[in-house]
């Protein structure tokens, strides 16, 4: 080995969070490489956990490299875009409905009930409003509000009835005797 061979190989390098050329080199995340915390923020950020992600895109951001830096600065800038978005503005009773639809079916039923109540504010006589409601409260167990609602709902439009015996979200408290007696008038207890 000739002796430039030798003392390159002996030259010592320099610890995380120094650099060589006179300038502090920028820290990583502790215990993760830059490539790790970029990469735990992607998983993060497709998870919609966009806080979570932000902090560990902002650590990948000081580190070495500078294209992985580059890309976690603007994933931060997304994250922040995302965390700033202002809420849903709904303004007519079918947007609260539709909205209260889609919370129901990712069993955010309080806020469904929320949004349902709103569009019979504004229109009492929905029977569609009225069935969502009921099958929301019924999904949440509270049978007397799930008969209330639906019964209305019924008499509003008696077609409600036969859509109500086949919906799966009625079918925890279809054998209740109110709403049992409800769905099928023509049976003999």
């Amino acid at each position: 080995m000739s002796k430039s061979a030798e003392r390159r190989s002996t030259r010592e390098v320099p610890p995380a969070g120094e650099a060589t050329n006179g300038q502090a080199a920028p820290q990583r995340a502790p215990g993760r490489s830059q490539m790790e915390a970029f990469q735990e923020g992607m998983r993060l950020f497709h998870a919609r956990q966009f806080q979570q992600a932000r902090d560990l895109f902002s650590a990948a951001s000081s580190g070495p490299d500078r294209a992985v830096s580059h890309r976690a600065g603007l994933h931060v800038r997304m994250c922040d875009q995302r965390l700033a978005s202002p809420g849903v503005v709904l303004k007519t009773p079918e947007d609260h409905y539709n909205y209260a639809v889609t919370l129901m079916n990712s069993r955010d039923l309080a806020g469904a009930q929320k949004h349902l109540r709103a569009a019979l504010e504004a229109d009492p006589s929905s029977d569609h409003v009225l069935y969502a409601l009921a099958a929301c409260l019924a999904l949440s167990g509270d049978v007397h509000g799930a008969y209330e609602n639906l019964k209305r709902a019924i008499d509003l439009q008696p077609r409600n009835r036969l859509a109500a015996r086949q919906d799966p979200d009625f079918a925890s408290v279809a054998d209740q005797p109110a709403l049992a007696r409800l769905l099928h008038p023509d049976k003999k207890a």
